[in-house]
């Protein structure tokens, strides 16, 4: 082990003595000092994790969110400068993360709290125009073989547990009265975009989610509208598009003319 990587691990664990060879300026106890410049650190990183996961340190409690995110760093400190982006495996740790079993919903939450990080820091792409939309609906014989294109910034997430409502009611003023009324094991799909400056979520319907996923993994229109009409018969395609619009979710339609 080199003197870097030494460094590295007596930095994040405090169970590792202070790395041999150092000295302070003033002749001070540099065992001394670097703990104190490895709490900085950790301290530093456990903050980071709060930024980017607010509600899921909501749903446990400050001082149990901090305890885990120090095994957290200790576990998978980052490997890049943009802390912004830091807290990739988050939700698999939590997943693993024994004293938070009890709460099955945590690691979605921390997962769909991720996808609005990544989300606001895509790349940028224009959304598509209510006209060229229009017009690509209006083509009924090519409809059905058109292939959508979506902006980078878009996310989805499929959960067995209520992650769009647990998320929202810590939106509201009254979150303890929201969170009263949520039926955590209740099944619901994020749809996560960028639009403009704002990152937006929205709770699809069953339909609205396969259709989605479709389209996202190369379907067709008529392929994932059909799949999606066989999952949920209420399903309606319109409303699921002008969602899509409104959220500035599609960057281009392919039809048949122009893929030739």
């Amino acid at each position: 082990m080199n003197a870097n990587a030494i460094f590295a691990e007596a930095l994040l664990d405090p169970a590792v003595p202070c790395p041999p060879g150092l000295a302070s300026w003033n002749g001070s106890d540099p065992a001394q000092r670097f703990a104190v410049y490895r709490n900085n650190v950790v301290v530093g990183l456990v903050d980071a994790l709060a930024d980017s996961f607010p509600v899921t340190q909501e749903l446990v409690g400050e001082t149990f969110f901090r305890a885990m995110a120090r095994e957290f760093v200790r576990a998978a400190p980052p490997r890049s400068p943009v802390l912004a982006l830091y807290g990739q495996g988050f939700a698999e740790f939590i997943e693993s993360f024994s004293p938070a079993a009890g709460l099955p919903y945590l690691p979605d939450v921390a997962r769909l709290e991720m996808l609005r990080v990544l989300a606001w820091h895509a790349a940028d792409a224009a959304p598509v125009s209510r006209q060229a939309l229009a017009a690509a609906l209006a083509a009924a014989e090519s409809l059905p073989l058109a292939r959508f294109e979506f902006v980078p910034a878009l996310r989805l997430l499929a959960s067995p547990y209520a992650i769009v409502s647990l998320w929202a009611a810590h939106q509201s003023e009254n979150a303890a009265l929201e969170l009263a009324g949520v039926a955590t094991d209740t099944p619901q799909t994020a749809l996560v975009c960028r639009h403009e400056l704002e990152v937006a979520i929205y709770r699809l319907a069953p339909g609205a989610a396969d259709f989605l996923a479709g389209l996202l993994a190369g379907q067709s229109f008529g392929a994932a509208a059909s799949a999606a009409f066989a999952g949920d018969p209420e399903f309606d395609p319109a409303a699921t598009l002008a969602l899509l619009l409104g959220a500035g979710a599609i960057a281009g339609i392919a039809t048949p003319r122009r893929m030739s």
